[in-house]
């Protein structure tokens, strides 16, 4: 397969060093060798995410769905009353989880609208949990995690929270946000292969753990293997062994700083593309990525193909009724300046506008 510029959310560009660590040949895990490695994964992701004190990391061989529906199996039963936060395919994911479950939810539509105003959440007030994708990726839609959070806290709902799509990027604080279970995968904003579905749970998060319905996505062994720096089944090693290595880099960068690189290269490409007919879609953006539509007669999903076949630059299509209003550009992962210039240029020579520099 011909590489290509990659400007998608997940995967996303990797840095050499991680590249490098995927090429050796995979160890054997079962020793102690390689249960210090998951020791410092979870000692340092949860120092990342600021997770209360004697909180517990999960690493599952799966997908970031694997990882949101794993904790709907867990935590949630057909007694409780969810709420769903619902502002696109993800949200929806989440939604057809719960009904696969048979978990009783509350299917809430959002639309432009990053509920820093939950007003209109009170007469939810009642109930055992609410369940959020921190952006809402199929739009590049982000929510407010703290009104959300404080409004969990005061009427004691469990919030578990999919952060999958702005993990190093955006600020995902599990104490500022009070949030009980976060949700996290590989290949986004850590920049590694798919492959690993990541679950930070707090210690009153624990306690409410649901008898197992699952043999492959029971928390408690987990949480038992755990102990002894295992998992119960065979894990994605080289993908560990990558993640050993990207968390070390973050702690030793700072996430703040981590964060802030990813901010400043979502503004810097979006003031350049202010002069082109593009638009960003809403105004509750993440440092993830951003989401365009055009504002002249082109179809987003022609752009797409073009910036493909034309410039060898692969950007994220949507599908349904949104495939020709909108497509959207990456900021995750090894990202610089330099990189971004690649798909500005491209898309300044499409329009055949002349760019200032």
């Amino acid at each position: 397969m011909k590489n290509k510029y990659i400007f998608t959310p997940g995967p996303v560009k990797m840095a050499d060093d991680i590249l490098t660590i995927g090429a050796k040949q995979t160890p054997y895990f079962r020793n102690y060798e390689f249960s210090k490695i998951i020791f410092e994964c979870e000692k340092n992701l949860l120092k990342i995410v600021n997770a209360p004190d004697n909180s517990r990391v999960l690493f599952f061989t799966a997908s970031g769905t694997a990882g949101m529906e794993a904790t709907v199996q867990n935590l949630l039963s057909c007694d409780d009353e969810t709420l769903v936060i619902n502002g696109g395919g993800f949200g929806q994911r989440f939604v057809d989880i719960c009904n696969l479950h048979k978990i009783n939810n509350i299917n809430y539509k959002v639309e432009n609208n990053n509920l820093s105003d939950i007003s209109n959440l009170e007469k939810y007030k009642n109930i055992d949990a609410i369940l959020i994708n921190a952006h809402e990726t199929s739009i590049g839609l982000l929510y407010n995690l703290s009104s959300v959070g404080d409004f969990c806290k005061r009427n004691n709902i469990l919030n578990i929270v999919d952060g999958i799509s702005m993990f190093v990027t955006d600020e995902l604080d599990m104490k500022k946000f009070n949030i009980d279970a976060l949700i996290l995968s590989s290949q986004k904003g850590l920049a590694l292969p798919p492959g690993i579905s990541m679950i930070v749970l707090t210690p009153n998060t624990i306690s409410k753990l649901q008898p197992p319905t699952s043999i492959y996505f029971d928390f408690q062994s987990y949480l038992d293997d755990g102990l002894r720096g295992q998992t119960p089944f065979t894990p994605a090693v080289t993908i560990l062994l990558q993640l050993h290595e990207r968390l070390k880099q973050i702690i030793e960068n700072g996430i703040k700083n981590e964060v802030s690189k990813a901010q400043k290269i979502a503004n810097y490409f979006r003031k350049s593309v202010e002069p082109l007919p593009l638009q960003l879609y809403n105004e509750y953006m993440p440092n993830a990525m951003t989401t365009l539509t055009p504002s002249d007669s082109k179809q987003a999903s022609t752009i797409v193909n073009d910036l493909d076949k034309i410039y060898n630059i692969i950007v994220t299509p949507n599908g349904g009724e949104l495939k020709d209003k909108i497509f959207r550009v990456s900021h995750m992962g090894a990202m610089t300046k330099e990189y971004t210039d690649i798909l500005i240029d491209a898309l300044y020579n499409y329009y055949n506008i002349k760019r200032k520099k």
